[in-house]
């Protein structure tokens, strides 16, 4: 377990990594030793670093690699969990400033708005019993900051420790009646420019997106935390990260749920 100071110095060093742009880099040998449990103790520490500098407060959290496809782009064979902030929650149709991020990419994932707390009471949670906390299921965009990554050198402990890259959301219209949706089967497709980009299926994500929200909630009841009423969950990718330059359309189609759709901008 690592100690309460290298805790803060690593989640520092993160943090200014991210504000001055450096390229990413997998953290020192020594500290990816520890558990897994100090990469998300690493990540609570720079969550108060993000709130501080303006990011907002937790609106929800990501999951990231969670498909077979994005396990293989990465090189990570197991999923990992991290915030996403208030400030930087975006409505659909969304324009987005390529040069106000350090590389952009863009994932294409069923959200989820949480209609009621998930405690560690209520858990161990299912994919079953966290069908009766949801909301609603809306196409989502997740934004991500790779850093220019070299992907041959990604790890778990260093995605989680640095909140597995999140810059944001984009967010399509929710839709109340998912019930009615093929949660498991349902087609997903992108276009860029009106060219197609790539296509799966919503249960590319652990074989369904309530799988990954049900292994998110306990998770955090591990962690003594908990999704709560309101918040938006990111169930994962089901179509490989696509990076936009600027002026490129991007538009994103959840049979059953509608699309999304954001510019990217210079």
């Amino acid at each position: 377990m690592l100690t309460p100071q290298t805790i803060d110095a690593t989640a520092r060093a993160s943090f200014e990594m991210h504000r001055t742009r450096a390229r990413y880099r997998p953290l020192d040998a020594d500290v990816r030793k520890a558990p897994l449990d100090d990469a998300y103790r690493i990540q609570d520490a720079l969550h108060r670093l993000m709130t501080d500098a303006g990011r907002g407060e937790i609106a929800g959290w990501k999951i990231a690699l969670t498909s077979k496809a994005m396990q293989q782009m990465t090189g990570v064979d197991q999923p990992a969990a991290g915030a996403i902030f208030s400030k930087v929650v975006h409505p659909s149709p969304a324009r987005l400033d390529v040069a106000a991020y350090h590389h952009l990419g863009v994932e294409f994932e069923v959200a989820v708005r949480v209609g009621a707390d998930l405690p560690a009471s209520g858990g161990p949670w299912t994919r079953a019993s966290v069908a009766d906390r949801v909301a609603a299921c809306l196409p989502a965009f997740e934004l991500v900051e790779d850093g220019n990554a070299d992907y041959k050198t990604l790890d778990a402990f260093t995605l989680v420790a640095q909140n597995t890259w999140n810059a944001g959301i984009v967010l399509g219209a929710p839709v109340t009646a998912w019930r009615s949706v093929d949660l498991e089967r349902a087609v997903t497709r992108c276009w860029i420019n009106d060219q197609p980009g790539g296509e799966g299926k919503t249960g590319d994500a652990l074989g369904h997106p309530f799988e990954a929200l049900a292994w998110l909630a306990n998770l955090l009841n591990r962690r003594g935390r908990m999704l709560e009423r309101g918040m938006v969950v990111m169930t994962g990718s089901s179509i490989t990260t696509k990076f936009p330059a600027p002026g490129d359309r991007v538009r994103f189609v959840i049979d059953g749920l509608g699309e999304v759709a954001l510019e990217a901008t210079r």
